[in-house]
This record gives structure tokens, sequence and C-alpha cells, in this order.
């Protein structure tokens, strides 16, 4: 109880503060409005309210801080607006209608377990490689390391344009994405885990006659599993965002990346926070997910989480 009610404290303030955000953030729209249909505002002019202070104009229209929680098109929307979207394109609508976000999310979701599938693969091979041998150990992990220094959203339209050129198109670009940014976890947290038992447990191994294949199932993969899950979790959270990511420069219909590039173009801020909301959700879900597989495999193996 204690927990819920830590969590709920948190969660409050931030709605509160959220709403107090509005106020600013919104205040010119809705004397923009107020101004056209009517309505005495101060200062009369646009330019001049352009150039004002978002709190004087509060402090000098305080008529109009009620209406800042119900514009149209905020520039901030009120956690309602946002709660109402996402109650209206999820279980109002039917999940194969195009303005529904759970179809958007399958769509996603798609490309996202497929890149995390083609990512965890890669890196645990990576990893193992990495493990066993010094020349990997000194030529793949820098380069490794440095991959991922490029800014996905500038190395996401290259990888389009050059599987396009060659005739791909469709899912498979987008987990491409998704698995360039969910490998590294995984090398990392595969090569820790790998390497986690000491030298003392290496040579009770050795001294009961084990193979290298038998040291690498029976003692470094059983405790490299606490490493490889908490890996796993980043590894899905960032597939997700290189899914989306994939969907921008292609121009998709459909997709919780196409839903942001659509309501960014309408000028539709409320669509944009609802499917970045339901992003996250659907984060969550994966990651709570692995923790319910993790929590069953290494229980199996006798491994503590």
């Amino acid at each position: 109880m204690k927990t819920v009610f830590s969590v709920l404290t948190v969660v409050a303030g931030i709605v509160g503060i959220w709403y107090l955000a509005c106020v600013p953030m919104n205040i010119k729209g809705v004397l923009d409005q107020a101004q056209r249909a009517g309505e005495e505002v101060v200062p009369d002019t646009a330019n001049a309210r352009r150039d004002a202070g978002a709190f004087d104009l509060v402090a000098k229209n305080t008529f109009a801080i009620n209406r800042v929680w119900s514009v149209e098109r905020p520039r901030l929307p009120a956690p309602h607006q946002v709660a109402t979207e996402l109650w209206q394109t999820t279980v109002m609508k039917k999940v194969t209608s195009k303005r529904s976000l759970i179809y958007h999310a399958q769509v996603t979701l798609s490309a996202t377990l497929l890149g995390f599938a083609l990512g965890t693969g890669l890196g645990i091979l990576l990893s193992i490689g990495i493990v066993h041998s010094r020349v990997m150990d000194m030529s793949v992990m820098p380069w490794a390391i440095v991959s991922q220094t490029i800014p996905i959203i500038a190395l996401a339209p290259m990888i389009i344009v050059v599987l396009y050129s060659i005739g791909v198109q469709g899912l498979l670009p987008k987990a491409i994405i998704a698995a360039y940014l969910s490998f590294f976890p995984v090398v990392v947290g595969m090569v820790k885990g790998l390497r986690s038992p000491d030298q003392m447990q290496l040579d009770l191994m050795r001294t009961y006659g084990a193979s290298g294949g038998q040291l690498f199932w029976k003692l470094r993969l059983p405790s490299s599993m606490p490493y490889l899950f908490a890996s796993l979790k980043i590894g899905i959270a960032a597939s997700l965002v290189g899914a989306i990511v994939g969907e921008l420069p292609t121009g998709a219909v459909a997709g919780l990346g196409a839903r942001l590039l659509a309501g960014s173009y309408y000028g539709q801020t409320v669509q944009i926070w609802s499917a970045l909301f339901a992003a996250a959700i659907l984060a969550g879900l994966l990651v709570a997910l692995l923790g319910v597989i993790e929590r069953s495999l290494l229980g199996r193996m006798g491994v503590k989480p």
C-alpha cells in the first residue's frame, strides 16, 4: 500500500504540473480566439501579444485561464484531452479501423519484434565471439561502440534509400533500423554476463575436465542470464524507438510513426501526444512481458534474477 500511495503521489504531482504548464503554453492561442470572438483582451494586437511574456498575458487576462485546458489545437494538450483521445482511438474504434491506435500499434509492433529478434540474435553471436576470441574483442567491440555514435534520425533515411534501391521495402527496412538500436545493449550486457564467472569457478570446471562447450553451457551461459535480460529490456524499448523512427522517412500510412507524422502535418497536437503515450504503454507492456519470462526462466534454471 505504501508503494501504491507513493506512485500515486508522484503521478498526481506530474499531472498537476502538467495542468499548470498548459496555462502559459496555451494562453496566446486562447487570447487570439477570444479577440476574434469580439472579447476585450490585453494587449489588443496580435503582434504585441506575440512579443509579450506568457505569464504577463496570464496576469492581465485572468478570465481566459479556465479556457486553456479545452483548446481544440493546443500547444500543450491537457491530460484529460490526451486521455479522451486515447479512449476514443482505442476502446471506441474497431481494431481494423485506420483511426484506431491499436491498429497502428500492431503495425509498429511487428517491425519492433522482428528488429528485436534480429538485433538480439546478432548481439548474442557477437558477444560469444568477443568473449572467446581476442581478435574479435579488439576489432569488433570498438566498431560496435562507434556505430552507436551515428544519430539514428540521420541513419534511418540512408538505410531506407539503400534498401529501396535494391527492391527491399515494407517491414524489413524498419526492422533493420530497430535491430540497429537493439543489438548494442545486448552485446554489452551479454559480454559482461559471459565474463561474470570468476577465475575460481573456471578453474574448478577445468579441474573436473570440462570442455570449452561445457564451460559455456554449464557456467558462462547461466551466469549471463540476469545480464542478458537486463539488456533485453533496454533493447526492446530501443527497438520500438527504431521502428517508429523507421516509419518517419518512408511516408508510412500505418504505424505509430505515421500517426505522429499525420498529427504534425495537420497541427493535431492531441493526436501526437496520444500516439506518444500509446508508444510508452506498448514499451511498458513489452518490458513487463520480458520480466515475466525472466522470472520464469531464471527460476527454472535456479539462477537468482
